[in-house]
């Protein structure tokens, strides 16, 4: 039995929850059938949906839209762009889903969220990302104005949290190491008044005699390298901070930190039943329960609430 798994079955991380990519495409797929579904379906034409997400495209992401009525190759066509590979071109894939003149446009995680409101004013967005009041892409949750809705998970509070079940779960630590990306922790440093949040985390970790370090990446290609590094200066754990496009490189990370025996913290608990050694999340259960309410206010009006999850949940869903 590898170290991984060890630790897995001694945290009791076993069990038969649903996969997060499964639910995420499953949650995606219900959030853009319910707009799609607004707009009174007509026979013989074909609806358009756009999708941004960090993660790859799977055959989940077409059950609720087909539950819904819609089925691609008949009464859709879906054009799918996945980012987190290729974080960088995240602007140009957002402009040609909107050359495509979709009828919504979904759109996971900030950085998504973020390039599709820059590309249009006037389509239909739904999104789901950590804190869309906080990473500044909505004005309010009750009147967020514009052309979007969705659901805010709050996910970047939980990486203090994360990091204390971290410590708990690694006997001994002494120096630990949090991978942030760049491009979106900049967002949400300047929401959280510069660089208190990166202090909370590491006087959080001195208050249990832990030193935390910070590592920074910008795009994929530089995840196991950096992972490398925040192990050769010591780090005997590492907490992978809240990230669209780092989560959608969950599997680079796990093969990474699984070579180097490091025990490592997930924003989702299913990297844990995938192999990984902890991960924390929301609710998938919660998170559905929102879900009507997102049809019920998106044929409401344009200005739409931002429905908001606080339910969360250790990584055996």
């Amino acid at each position: 039995m590898g170290f991984e798994a060890y630790f897995r079955l001694s945290l009791g991380l076993e069990g038969d929850a649903m996969r997060r990519r499964e639910f995420i495409t499953l949650a995606g797929g219900t959030m853009v059938a319910l707009p799609l579904a607004a707009l009174a379906q007509k026979a013989g034409r074909t609806y358009r949906l756009g999708c941004l997400s960090p993660h790859p495209r799977d055959i989940q992401f077409n059950v609720r839209l087909r539950r819904a009525g819609f089925i691609d190759g008949q009464n859709l066509r879906i054009d799918y762009r996945a980012f987190a590979s290729q974080i960088d071109l995240i602007s140009q894939l957002a402009a040609e889903l909107v050359i495509a003149q979709p009828d919504v446009i979904y759109a996971a995680g900030p950085e998504a969220v973020n390039a599709v409101q820059r590309a249009t004013k006037s389509i239909p967005i739904v999104g789901i990302t950590g804190g869309m009041v906080g990473e500044g892409l909505v004005k309010s949750f009750a009147r967020p104005d514009g052309n979007i809705t969705g659901i805010s998970i709050f996910a970047p509070e939980l990486d203090g949290l994360r990091q204390d079940l971290l410590i708990e779960a690694v006997p001994g630590i002494r120096r630990m190491a949090a991978l942030a990306d760049d491009l979106w922790f900049e967002r949400v440093v300047k929401w959280l008044r510069g660089e208190a949040k990166v202090r909370a985390l590491q006087e959080a970790a001195r208050t249990r005699n832990v030193e935390l370090s910070i590592y920074r990446v910008t795009r994929a290609e530089e995840i196991a390298a950096t992972i490398d590094k925040a192990q050769a200066s010591g780090a005997t754990a590492l907490n992978v901070l809240y990230s669209g496009m780092l989560d959608g490189n969950g599997p680079l990370i796990m093969e990474r930190v699984a070579a180097l025996r490091l025990p490592t913290m997930y924003q989702w608990g299913v990297w844990a039943e995938q192999g990984g050694f902890i991960g924390y999340g929301p609710s998938s259960d919660h998170l559905a329960d929102l879900l009507p309410d997102s049809r019920r206010v998106f044929c409401a009006a344009r200005c739409l609430p931002i429905c908001r999850s606080n339910s969360r949940r250790n990584s055996s869903w």
